[in-house]
């Protein structure tokens, strides 16, 4: 039997989902869009659904398993994954304010994002073309 390969752009951290679960219960199913700077700098904002339109001009990356009945989705302004579109992004939580707009404000947590290169599989998967080397 051949293992199949999940291939994502997007993760969650064990206690990010934990926080999505307690914020769902207090204002619905949520959705995230990855900030791309500005006021709070590049970090993941976290909205309850129909409260932030997405657009043409948004990238849906994927989906995040929170532990919830409905995957949640991620999105990013499409300008923005043209630089971002080799990185591997998890969403996760730590201790701290964050952007006023992000539902989690309130709690004293923030989110914030991890990243890391895609694996040449994941390229491969994904369909793009071998990063630019770096000096």
């Amino acid at each position: 039997m051949t293992a199949s390969v999940t291939h994502s752009r997007v993760a969650i951290t064990d206690d990010a989902a934990a926080m999505v679960r307690q914020l769902t219960a207090q204002h619905g199913p949520l959705m995230f869009h990855q900030s791309g700077g500005c006021c709070d700098g590049s970090s993941p904002m976290c909205f309850p659904l129909g409260m932030f339109i997405t657009g043409p001009g948004d990238v849906l990356l994927g989906t995040v398993d929170a532990g919830l009945d409905d995957p949640i989705e991620v999105y990013m302004s499409a300008a923005q994954f043209e630089y971002w579109k080799f990185t591997h992004l998890t969403i996760d939580i730590v201790t701290g304010r964050g952007a006023g707009f992000s539902v989690e404000a309130p709690t004293g947590m923030r989110f914030l994002i991890r990243s890391r290169m895609l694996t040449d599989d994941e390229v491969e998967h994904f369909g793009l073309l071998t990063p630019p080397a770096v000096a």
